[in-house]
């Protein structure tokens, strides 16, 4: 069975968010436990991955250094951290495999993905990164032409836009990789977010979320399963009242009616049941959003919320008796 893993930021620094090298060194290694299960398991691997602490401390390097050093592109970002994390990461993974006398080509490619110029992202742009700064800060910056927000008690964040993928370049290298039995670590971050101009592609000022990627990307690698690892055993209605219930077992139909009443927040669970809808919608077989340790259940459909094509409803928060988990 293909598989592809989309890895969220907790898989890739400590506990408290802090993405020192050695911090992040020592998460991937955890989460390069649970990726050798399902190599193990005889599974094919596509990993992609988030990127979004590790982009926030190249840009607040840029600012500290703007004085020394001319700052770089987010796009140029974006490529630095694939680089970094698809490094660190095929190390780790080969480590594992290495300890289990596992044999096996595990590869990381930078990626691009192409954007439309006129999404509507590029006029409004919601998606904070980098650190949270004071006012008079944020006000020093928008003089450069940045676009900062007030996020109250917390303090001000840049934030820029974050259109939606249309297709990722690097997909057939991606898929001869997989077919030829490598594990290929790609479209990280979402992807280097690229336009066309004719005769080739640049790079602009965007980020892209990466769990849509990894939907899109699920989709053109013909990958049978699209596992959405987080930190949490699976996404919840209502979460944070008394009315809050897991969704297990659903379909993608019932789950599309969830969504369009707001049952989950965009700033968190939301991207990510947006990218499983996206890949269920169009053919894909399974979609799951589950916890990073319970990736061998998910695969299966044991963990998590697995959503199916189909029109009937298993949304009440009841287990399927097959399920391991309890969440």
């Amino acid at each position: 069975m293909r598989v592809l893993v989309a890895l969220g930021g907790n898989a890739m620094t400590s506990a408290d968010g802090d993405a020192s090298p050695e911090n992040q060194r020592r998460a991937i290694g955890r989460a390069a436990v649970h990726l050798a299960d399902l190599i193990e398991a005889g599974h094919e691997l596509v990993v992609a991955h988030g990127n979004g602490p590790q982009v926030g401390n190249i840009m607040r390097k840029n600012e500290l250094a703007v004085s020394e050093l001319p700052p770089v592109s987010l796009d140029w970002c974006g490529a630095q951290t694939q680089g970094t994390i698809g490094f660190t990461i095929v190390s780790r993974i080969e480590k594992e495999l290495n300890s289990r006398g596992i044999s096996k080509s595990v590869v990381a490619l930078v990626t691009r993905t192409v954007v439309d110029p006129d999404d509507p992202a590029f006029t409004d742009p919601v998606k904070p990164i980098g650190s949270y700064q004071p006012r008079d800060y944020a006000a020093s910056m928008e003089e450069l032409g940045q676009t900062w927000k007030d996020f109250g008690a917390r303090g001000w964040r840049r934030v820029v836009a974050s259109p939606r993928p249309v297709r990722i370049l690097e997909t057939p290298t991606i898929e001869f990789l997989a077919d030829s039995g490598s594990v290929v670590i790609a479209a990280g971050g979402g992807g280097i977010p690229v336009i066309a101009d004719g005769q080739g592609f640049n790079g602009v000022s965007a980020v892209i979320d990466k769990d849509l990627s990894a939907a899109q990307l699920a989709l053109s690698v013909k990958a049978d399963r699209l596992i959405i690892a987080t930190d949490v055993p699976c996404a919840v209605a209502g979460f944070g009242t008394p009315a809050a219930r897991d969704i297990t077992n659903v379909t993608n139909m019932e789950l599309r009616a969830l969504t369009d009443t707001g049952t989950f927040a965009s700033g968190s669970m939301g991207p990510k049941v947006d990218a499983v809808l996206n890949y269920v919608d169009n053919g894909g077989p399974m979609g799951v959003i589950a916890a990073l340790d319970n990736l061998p259940a998910a695969v299966s459909g044991k963990s998590g919320t697995v959503v199916t094509p189909g029109d009937s409803v298993l949304t009440r928060g009841d287990r399927d008796p097959a399920r391991t988990d309890h969440a």
